[in-house]
């Protein structure tokens, strides 16, 4: 099956996918260590950028004024702080190699939008680390990159928590691949030092959440596809929605709607979530992703019934 759009051509997957392990759709094929690590230093500059201006623009007092009570603005400054602190060790690692921080732009304009951003970036965060493990050939490396995950995994819980939403909200994380990852990165990302060397990544069509609320297990929500035109070559073949988890895609059948598709979200689903559109029901890799991933925040009581 091929599918087309005007930014993207989405090749049919040969290789059958088997329960878990699709894990190994993580791994990217010939990516260096060195690469790993300029790639999770790129997602920790963009973090450390991100609250020190937020902390500039926001003062403790907005924060309480917002709901936040003290200690939130200091945890915050904590949280800065380890984002500083990420960035100073990756660099060090790297070297001459290390890449630079680049300039950014982030849609918050109050309190409440930057609190709900900076959960959202953790969250990726999180499910980036997690999915770049499996490429990391260095175990030194390994151990580093698995104690920053589990920071970022606490920031995440503690932010999620200030917003009344279940600081762990499922018993697994869900992986991104690195273009996956920088999909949703590079929405922020203005531009970036010519110096810095380029990394082995590309961005997807992006995919946006057209449904507002809270969103449960068996609601119908709306990806928008808008600005480019995502169909089968012949226009009947079907197009899925895949819902990422650790141990393998749920998918769904994809309605196309005007300016995108409309689907139903799946049991197995819960917290900070992402999916991503393809042609294809057998895998879901960097060959058959057509768009996304979007970010779906799915709440559903907790815990649930396996």
């Amino acid at each position: 099956m091929k599918y087309s759009s005007t930014l993207t051509a989405l090749t049919a997957a040969t290789a059958a996918y088997a329960g878990s392990a699709d894990i190994k759709r993580q791994a990217a094929a010939k990516i260096t260590d060195v690469e790993i690590l300029n790639y999770a230093l790129t997602l920790e500059h963009l973090e450390d950028k991100f609250y020190r201006e937020g902390l500039q623009n926001y003062t403790q007092a907005q924060f309480v004024a917002a709901g936040f009570a003290d200690p939130f603005y200091d945890n915050l400054r904590e949280v800065s702080y380890d984002e500083v602190t990420h960035v100073s060790f990756l660099t060090k690692a790297l070297g001459s190699a290390a890449v630079a921080e680049c300039t950014y732009n982030f849609p918050s304009t109050d309190v409440k939008s930057f609190v709900g951003l900076a959960s959202v970036l953790e969250g990726v965060g999180v499910s980036a680390y997690l999915g770049a493990a499996a490429s990391i050939l260095n175990k030194d490396y390994l151990t580093a990159a698995g104690s920053i995950l589990s920071i970022e995994s606490r920031h995440s819980s503690y932010l999620r928590a200030s917003q009344a939403q279940s600081p762990f909200p499922q018993p697994f994380e869900n992986p991104l691949t690195f273009d996956e990852v920088y999909t949703l990165a590079g929405a922020f990302i203005v531009s970036c030092p010519s110096t810095n060397a380029p990394l082995p990544v590309k961005a997807f069509p992006s995919l946006g959440l057209g449904t507002k609320g809270p969103i449960k297990s068996g609601d119908t929500i709306t990806l928008e596809t808008t600005g480019y035109d995502l169909k089968s070559a012949d226009g009947k073949a079907p197009i899925y929605a895949a819902f990422i988890t650790v141990t393998g895609p749920i998918y769904a059948d994809a309605t196309p709607t005007k300016g995108g598709f409309t689907t139903v979200v799946p049991k197995g689903i819960n917290g900070q979530s992402y999916v991503v559109l393809t042609g294809c029901k057998d895998a879901v890799n960097d060959e058959t992703v057509a768009a996304g991933p979007a970010i779906v925040e799915v709440t559903n009581p907790y815990p649930t019934t396996p």
